[in-house]
């Protein structure tokens, strides 16, 4: 089973805002990355099929599938990890999360499912998903 990743993806409140940044960014770009300070020791558990959880207002929304972890130096020389991502943002189904910093590991049976698999509530608006699993209906 791979092994994923979990991280708070600040500024940014909802799925629709997070695909509308991509989408800004990768207008002249070929590879769609984010730079974070620690280098993940389980590389190869998350190469083997891992995606990145967003945390967006203190809920697990979405995924982004990782295809490459590539070791970068900063301008300030300090070594950094550049994950590098698949074009695409899985919408799952919302899970509260507190907040916390930089990444976690998080294992494959602790990630929440892919929405297209979470039948009930594909097609829901994304306020009521949220709303939902606040109070633990979800």
């Amino acid at each position: 089973m791979p092994l994923h990743m979990v991280k708070l993806c600040v500024g940014v409140s909802d799925i629709e805002e997070l695909e509308s940044w991509v989408k800004d960014c990768r207008q002249g770009i070929d590879s769609l990355d984010h730079v974070t300070r620690m280098f993940p020791k389980r590389s190869a558990e998350i190469l083997s099929g891992g995606s990145l959880y967003w945390v967006m207002r203190g809920m697990i929304l979405c995924r982004q599938p990782i295809s490459a972890l590539e070791p970068v130096t900063g301008q300030d020389g300090i070594e950094r990890c550049r994950i590098v991502f698949k074009p695409q943002i899985v919408p799952v189904r919302p899970t509260p999360k507190r907040a916390f910093q930089g990444w976690r590991y998080l294992e494959a049976e602790s990630a929440p499912p892919d929405l297209a698999r979470a039948a009930r509530v594909t097609g829901m608006p994304e306020k009521l998903r949220r709303e939902l699993a606040e109070l633990g209906l979800l």
